[in-house]
């Protein structure tokens, strides 16, 4: 049998929303979370990814994912974009309750293997993704930064920011950093190929033994 090394995530179709844990899917198979304050352009990014315009609702009023949504890839793989952290115009007492679901999730959900952590290029590394961070290299957990809107700066500039965060980065080896624009479709491969190497790294690993 041909080990599959791709994945098309043109195929990707929304699952279902959860409120909470225990609203998720069956916590079997894979799945890579996409997490960012509201501005980050997260929504944006799984457009560009999938290819469609509609699969995940952008909005001009940032904070409108209020709910954790699942996204088949295939069957048992699957992609999940989390709340967005920040800007959204609810009540404290509701920020704090979906920042207790989303705690909960990455910390309970052994399907996650992987987390993309969407940055704005123009305001790199604030609060909530160095709490990201953290997170993940406590965890052990895969973390794949998407620097979004590079298409805002120029390429020199840009290039800039990049090497700076890969520079402090590097002594932790399950980081990765790339640059990506959602406007231009600039850096689609790269973020393809990262989670092609996360969903199927249990396909391939059944293969090698």
């Amino acid at each position: 049998m041909t080990e599959q090394t791709t994945l098309n995530y043109q195929k990707t179709h929304f699952l279902k929303s959860a409120a909470k844990l225990n609203q998720c899917p069956p916590d079997t198979g894979r799945e890579v979370a996409f997490a960012g304050r509201s501005n980050a352009g997260k929504s944006s990014a799984l457009n560009a990814l999938t290819g469609s315009s509609k699969l995940a609702r952008t909005s001009k009023t940032p904070g409108r994912t209020q709910l954790i949504n699942f996204f088949t890839v295939e069957e048992g793989l699957y992609l999940v974009d989390l709340p967005g952290y920040g800007y959204a115009k609810v009540p404290e007492a509701m920020k704090k309750e979906w920042q207790y679901h989303l705690n909960d999730y990455l910390s309970r959900r052994e399907s996650l293997c992987g987390l993309v952590l969407l940055v704005d290029i123009r305001h790199p590394m604030k609060e909530f993704d160095q709490m990201m961070l953290q997170w993940s290299i406590e965890s052990q957990l895969p973390l794949h930064i998407l620097l979004t809107k590079a298409d805002k700066l120029k390429q020199g500039a840009a290039k800039q920011v990049l090497n700076k965060l890969k520079n402090q980065l590097r002594d932790y080896p399950l980081v990765s950093i790339q640059l990506f624009s959602s406007l231009k479709k600039a850096g689609v491969e790269q973020l393809s190929a990262t989670l092609d190497d996360w969903l199927l790294e249990e396909a391939s690993n059944l293969s090698e033994e």
